[in-house]
């Protein structure tokens, strides 16, 4: 019954801190500006650096940088505790979709979110790490290239996902359920961005 009570502990906080709209929170406290109102309305880092830079290029920079920084970190620190306590694979995996779940379906803004992407690296970065470290470097690659945002996010998720049927395919729990679960969210979130895109009218970095 302990176990249990540690693993439902787990799950709630990890919904409820990946529930924390960093993105929102930065741009009113530091800019003054409701980034829920303005630009693609989403709370992740590139709205926040998009709309902040309007009227503050320099504060728009650091707080997108913060934003990326935060939303992965609440992915991590959680599944951080979680493994100091012993929880199995299983658990981690279930506390790692409800932290994205919790980004991108935030209980604070009324079941609405971001996209899940830095929240996704966040626990991805503790579970499978050399497969992130590999998506991150084609993000990177194509952020530089392509310079659209989404489309970067998108194919360096796939590079994740390729990387870790090879290095990790079973993901210790002997399914890539979860993984596949976690993707799913965030191409889901993407659905305006990809129709943006074969449209030709998805706006490129600033």
């Amino acid at each position: 019954m302990d176990f249990l009570n540690t693993n439902l502990i787990f799950y709630i906080l990890a919904y409820l801190i990946g529930s924390i709209p960093f993105g929102l929170l930065l741009a009113k406290t530091f800019a003054g500006v409701n980034i829920k109102e303005h630009g693609s309305k989403s709370i992740g880092a590139t709205n926040v650096l998009r709309v902040v830079k309007e009227t503050n290029p320099n504060l728009a920079k650091k707080l997108g940088l913060a934003t990326v920084i935060l939303d992965a970190i609440k992915g991590t620190i959680i599944l951080l505790i979680a493994q100091a306590f012993g929880v199995s694979e299983a658990t981690l995996w279930t506390i790692a979709v409800l932290a994205v779940v919790g980004h991108c379906y935030s209980i604070y803004l009324g079941l609405e979110g971001g996209k899940g992407v830095a929240t996704g690296l966040g626990v991805f970065l503790v579970l499978i790490p050399i497969p992130t470290l590999i998506g991150a470097v084609v993000w990177g690659f194509c952020a530089k290239v392509l310079k659209i945002s989404s489309l970067s996010s998108l194919l360096g998720l796939i590079a994740v996902i390729i990387a870790a049927i090879v290095f990790n395919n079973g993901l210790a729990v002997g399914s890539n359920a979860p993984m596949y679960l976690i993707s799913f969210i965030i191409f889901y979130k993407h659905i305006p961005n990809i129709v943006r895109l074969i449209k030709k009218e998805e706006l490129k970095a600033v």
